[in-house]
């Protein structure tokens, strides 16, 4: 492919995409300029699908590059080591939005990667990533039903900002990121200064609006660069199979999926599915994936119109009614703070400590943010779900859980000058 550019104005700055000049052999690969921001996006997937796999083999991952801001990293090593936590909630943010838009029987891996070349923290590196994303997937031969686009959003004296400079983001009572196609939100994400619900959702359909112009932007240069896309057919069971399986399990599974213990309810319905496998096993002995995928269907149609359309759900609370909660603390002698909260089998017990304000952590990266005076960790061992599986520190997943929490408890946390503590809270799930 030659190399091309294409550029818009975005809310008031350039955007430019260029393609055709790097990562010849990736599937697709695209460079981001915003503003003095440039962020290169690449897109593979391989050729083949993973035989035996029943979940779509996405990876996003989003790498900082501490050249992009012009530093050395630190301690002994000198380069770039384990992804910094902003670089995990930034593949994230990426992904959720990304994710929906594949076959649903999609079976072959996809890798996007995403490299901040430059950081200008006025425009946002995870915006372009996000579009970068986009373009590199859409120009590939990998099935994706974009194009997408994401756009920051803020509010400073009442009026709404598109990717708000790093001056406005002081004066802004909100920072929320949406992701969408040129018909849908597929993602919210941020916080408020308690901002009232209805004007949270003006924000999500002014972003809508801006996410329109750079999804049309796209798909004015997308068939100029764009490879067929690999043939591929969402694959559906067979409908004898899918009528047979519900004429002999669907009530059966009905009655189970209907208790109100959760541990019994949960044996009962193991115990209906072994049940329609083993009768299933002679009928249709080449299908037995066809009918597994059937079952698992079926549960969620059941569930869904127990909710939907009875408005009751399977333990027999109505839409509108919680889980028994109760909260305890000071449940330890020694620690600064602990919280028990329980609702229904879930409970979190939280340990909060204070420490001198010296004790805050300090932020090796390319962000703005170089000390955090709160922290927030998140831990989901396997035991909690009745699984086995070894810890090996936390996730991606976990880590998104405690940003969400400490980006939620921060908007009501003392000031420094009130309180001068640093503070780190760990749930425990």
């Amino acid at each position: 492919m030659e190399e091309q550019k294409f550029q818009m104005d975005f809310a008031g700055r350039p955007l430019v995409i260029e393609v055709g000049k790097l990562a010849k052999q990736a599937s697709g690969a695209a460079l981001v300029r915003y503003g003095d921001t440039a962020v290169f996006v690449t897109a593979t997937g391989s050729k083949e699908a993973r035989e035996d796999a029943d979940f779509f083999p996405l990876t996003v991952d989003y790498e900082e590059k501490m050249y992009s801001v012009g530093k050395i990293p630190g301690g002994f090593i000198k380069r770039e080591g384990k992804p910094p936590e902003s670089a995990t909630l930034f593949a994230r943010l990426i992904d959720r939005p990304i994710r929906p838009l594949f076959p649903k029987t999609y079976r072959h891996d996809v890798h996007v990667v995403a490299y901040d070349f430059c950081v200008d923290h006025d425009n946002a590196p995870e915006i372009a990533a996000m579009i970068g994303a986009s373009v590199s997937l859409c120009m590939s031969h990998i099935p994706f039903a974009g194009p997408i686009a994401g756009v920051r959003v803020g509010r400073v004296d009442g009026q709404f900002i598109i990717n708000p400079t790093v001056a406005q983001s002081e004066q802004s009572d909100m920072d929320i990121v949406v992701a969408g196609t040129k018909d849908a939100i597929l993602m919210v994400e941020g916080g408020a200064h308690e901002v009232p619900e209805e004007q949270v959702l003006d924000a999500i359909m002014f972003a809508h609006e801006e996410i329109k112009k750079v999804v049309e932007f796209q798909l004015g240069f997308l068939d100029k660069i764009s490879v067929p896309k690999q043939e591929f057919v969402e694959k559906e069971p067979p409908a004898d199979i899918v009528e047979a399986v519900h004429a002999y399990g669907e009530e059966a599974m009905k009655t189970a999926i209907f208790t109100a213990d959760k541990v019994e309810r949960e044996e009962k319905m193991d115990a209906v599915e072994a049940d329609i496998y083993e009768h299933f096993a002679d009928i249709y002995p080449d299908n037995a994936d066809d009918v597994a995928e059937v079952t698992q269907k079926m549960i969620k149609e059941i569930v869904r119109h127990m909710i939907a359309v009875d408005k009751i759900r399977p333990d027999g609370r109505r839409v509108d009614e919680v889980r028994p909660v109760s909260c305890e603390v000071g449940l330890f002698a020694r620690t600064h703070g602990t919280g028990l909260f329980t609702r229904g089998q879930t409970q979190i017990m939280s340990f909060c400590t204070l420490a001198p304000l010296s004790e805050c952590q300090h932020i090796d990266g390319v962000g703005l943010e170089t000390d955090r005076r709160y922290m927030h960790h998140y831990n989901f061992p396997s035991f909690c779900v009745g699984e086995t599986k070894s810890s090996r520190g936390p996730g991606r997943r976990e880590i998104g859980h405690g940003k969400l929490a400490e980006r939620a408890l921060t908007q009501v946390m003392p000031s420094e000058e009130e309180f001068p503590y640093a503070i780190r809270v760990v749930s425990e799930v």
